[in-house]
């Protein structure tokens, strides 16, 4: 999990390179706009919709803060998510 300081901190779990690679290969026809993917994500047990943005080559997963503190997942915690796609 990565931390992006703005005006608020946000976090962000970035997608493996492989998983990502498949993502942008169905990405133009599940995508609204600027490369940004509608997704239902669930990271242990809690499922919630969400948008997986494009950077760097790879995908990041905004972690809401209810799942991140609910979950008490933490910076250099292993985490695995499941990434689901309506096409």
């Amino acid at each position: 999990m990565i931390e992006w300081r703005g005006p608020a901190p946000f976090y962000f779990l970035p997608v493996p390179a492989k998983e990502s690679a498949q993502i942008k290969s169905i990405a133009s026809a599940i995508t609204y706009g600027w490369g940004v993917v509608y997704t239902h994500a669930t990271i242990g047990g809690k499922r919630w919709k969400t948008t997986l943005m494009p950077k760097d080559g790879l995908y990041l997963l905004p972690i809401k803060n209810e799942i991140r503190l609910g979950l008490k997942l933490e910076m250099l915690q292993p985490i695995k998510a499941t990434l689901e796609f309506d096409l």
